[in-house]
């Protein structure tokens, strides 16, 4: 593990910035919208890290895909903030792959994203840490999925995050908390599509927020959110894929998250906007709201 590239700022916090469904295209009025919202946002947020779950793109419906993801990323990149990303099921769905997404991101200083390791499923499986305020040590950790596009057509619907990568989060789990002398760091966790507990959550009846769809989750539970209890060290689930839900629902403990959705070239009733989350050193708590254009 590189050392950290991300700080707690004096005060304790850590601020990130969520961007999803960006859905850009080919830079009609629409992606003007969204590209002109994600630099107010940025202005107005002056975050510590963004982070974009994924449908950066539209990447079916379009003739340059590598062009409408450089057009996607300019206002983050220009921003010099860090970022991170992790692809949905739109961003390599024809004409480009994700590794080559992933070297256009490499291009550019402030990208903390990288492809991760090889003998697993998917692009873009990483972790990264943030040290703390007064000291490189490690305060807490984020961890990033490739949540893949879509199920065999035996089973239908969307994609699940596979075996082979719950076991590496375990295996990453273990290694950060021997790298800090037995701690568990809190943690967060970044994906595109939710995973079913999404849906169980809501049966509660104490979500906080718009649940306006149903949740389009896998059909199949391949044991994430058991192996996130069992480490113990994340607190929150940040997800995007379906735009008309904003929710957030406590699970077990463990806080699950949408987006607000960001591109205005899509489906979806909801104003567009984004999710600020801010991390406080030493706690396992964290604050997230909604923020629109307007706010």
């Amino acid at each position: 593990m590189e050392p950290n590239k991300l700080r707690f700022r004096a005060n304790g916090t850590f601020s990130i910035l969520q961007f999803t469904d960006m859905h850009i295209q080919d830079g009609s009025k629409k992606d003007v919208q969204t590209l002109a919202l994600i630099d107010q946002m940025i202005a107005d947020q002056k975050p510590d890290l963004i982070v974009l779950t994924g449908d950066v793109i539209a990447s079916y419906d379009i003739a340059d895909q590598e062009g409408a993801f450089r057009l996607a990323i300019a206002g983050v990149v220009k921003s010099g903030i860090p970022f991170a990303v992790v692809y949905g099921n739109h961003d390599s769905e024809k004409g480009i792959t994700r590794q080559r997404l992933n070297q256009i991101l490499r291009e550019h200083d402030n990208n903390l994203s990288v492809d991760g390791p090889e003998d697993i499923y998917g692009i873009g499986n990483y972790v990264l840490t943030v040290g703390g305020s007064a000291s490189s040590e490690d305060a807490a950790a984020l961890y990033f999925f490739d949540s893949g596009d879509y199920a065999p057509e035996s089973v239908g619907g969307y994609a699940w995050i596979q075996p082979n990568q719950v076991e590496w989060y375990r295996h990453e789990s273990l290694a950060l908390r021997a790298r800090n002398a037995g701690r568990t760091l809190p943690a967060l966790a970044f994906f595109h599509i939710p995973i079913p507990e999404y849906e169980q959550v809501c049966h509660l009846g104490t979500i906080q927020g718009i649940k306006g769809e149903a949740v389009c989750c896998p059909k199949l539970n391949s044991g994430l959110f058991t192996a996130m209890l069992e480490m113990g060290d994340i607190v929150g689930t940040f997800v995007g894929h379906d735009h008309d839900n904003d929710y957030v629902g406590r699970f077990h403990g463990i806080q699950l998250c949408y987006g607000r959705v960001t591109g205005y070239n899509t489906y979806g009733k909801l104003e567009r906007g984004a999710r600020v989350i801010t991390l406080i050193e030493g706690s396992r708590e964290f604050e997230t709201s909604v923020r629109l254009n307007n706010q």
